[in-house]
């Protein structure tokens, strides 16, 4: 139970951040600060340091969470959410960071063994992905 309410409040966290990011890029036309807002939400949700988290190359990315036992629902996330900054980091001409960016989100997702589209998220993906979250959790 326990651990189940903890993921799901990572997930309600990163759902809320990931919609605030895209009101930010697009409603404010803030690429910029919209990844940002997203590297928080990973430095929140692997409570590590995001900052160094997010400077690691992506094969340590992957170890330090297969080592720690992030959840693999998690590691979804983290890698969407990854993908999703690529865009946006591409978005605000900064295509070097965007490429780690989107390589760490490749690592990520074949570590847990999901497909990542090089395209990011829509709202509507999102709130299905929600969705089916909560329903793996009950």
């Amino acid at each position: 139970m326990f651990q189940q309410d903890y993921l799901m409040r990572i997930f309600l966290q990163f759902a809320e951040a990931i919609r605030r990011s895209m009101l930010k890029a697009n409603g404010e036309n803030d690429p910029a600060s919209a990844a940002e807002m997203l590297e928080a939400a990973v430095g929140e949700a692997t409570e590590l340091d995001g900052e160094v988290f997010l400077s690691l190359a992506p094969e340590s990315m992957t170890s330090i969470l297969a080592v720690s036992g992030t959840d693999p629902r998690v590691v979804e996330y983290l890698a969407r959410s990854l993908m999703l900054e690529a865009e946006y980091l591409r978005e605000a001409d900064q295509p070097e960071k965007a490429a780690l960016r989107a390589e760490q989100a490749a690592a990520l997702a074949q570590s847990c063994g999901i497909s990542l589209s090089e395209e990011a998220i829509t709202p509507e993906e999102l709130d299905a992905f929600f969705e089916e979250t909560q329903k793996g959790l009950k």
